[in-house]
């Protein structure tokens, strides 16, 4: 089960110029429409006096949110490159702005689609690239007599404990990378005997 993406681990920003227009490229991880959606806005305050703000970005597990825009600029020419440029790096949760200030010279079709892949492309081989985990996130009661053979479960699969709570049972709110649930939940029954319950919470 695959459970991993790539995304950049910060904010970026490289400026490039082509025949007098200055193009400055931003990236950002961004892993929601919402957050990708902000942030183009500010880059619009940020840049008041820029000609275009051209953009795309990709979002969720494996890339299945994605949006393009050309700002203004023939329909092609630079959101389309821009998203190009992200999926050569294989790259989600990350969008990219690309600004322009017109500099007199009219660059044609091919001439914007190659500066506007540039600036992206330049600015996302600089970036640093991180690995991210698909976890599942659950909680399990058990009586106290457990507590060792649950322990000892939860170190050997590697998962994470966020809170543990004492009552009558203890209860324990634990994560783990998604391809490891099934292998975690099974082995915790077969070591409380069937006396522990496993409710799913959330996945992040």
């Amino acid at each position: 089960m695959k459970d991993e993406f790539t995304t950049i681990n910060a904010r970026l920003r490289k400026e490039t110029k082509v025949r007098g227009s200055r193009f400055v490229a931003t990236a950002i991880p961004a892993s929601t429409r919402d957050e990708a959606e902000e942030f183009v806005h500010h880059i619009h305050r940020e840049f008041h006096d820029a000609t275009h703000h051209c953009y795309a970005y990709r979002t969720g597990f494996e890339g299945a949110g994605f949006r393009f825009n050309d700002d203004g600029e023939p329909s092609g020419t630079a959101g389309k490159p821009i998203l190009a440029a992200i999926d050569k790096f294989g790259l989600t949760d990350v969008l990219v702005v690309v600004t322009r200030w017109f500099g007199g010279t009219r660059l044609g079709v091919g001439g914007l689609t190659r500066a506007y892949y540039g600036a992206a492309e330049r600015t996302l081989s600089n970036a640093e690239r991180v690995v991210r985990f698909i976890t599942d996130t659950f909680e399990v009661t058990f009586p106290h007599a457990y507590i060792g053979n649950v322990m000892h479960i939860v170190s050997r699969e590697g998962a994470k404990i966020s809170d543990t709570r004492y009552d009558e049972d203890v209860h324990i709110t634990m994560e783990i990378r998604r391809s490891g649930h099934d292998r975690l939940r099974d082995a915790l029954i077969a070591q409380t005997s069937g006396n522990i319950d496993v409710k799913h919470a959330n996945r992040s």
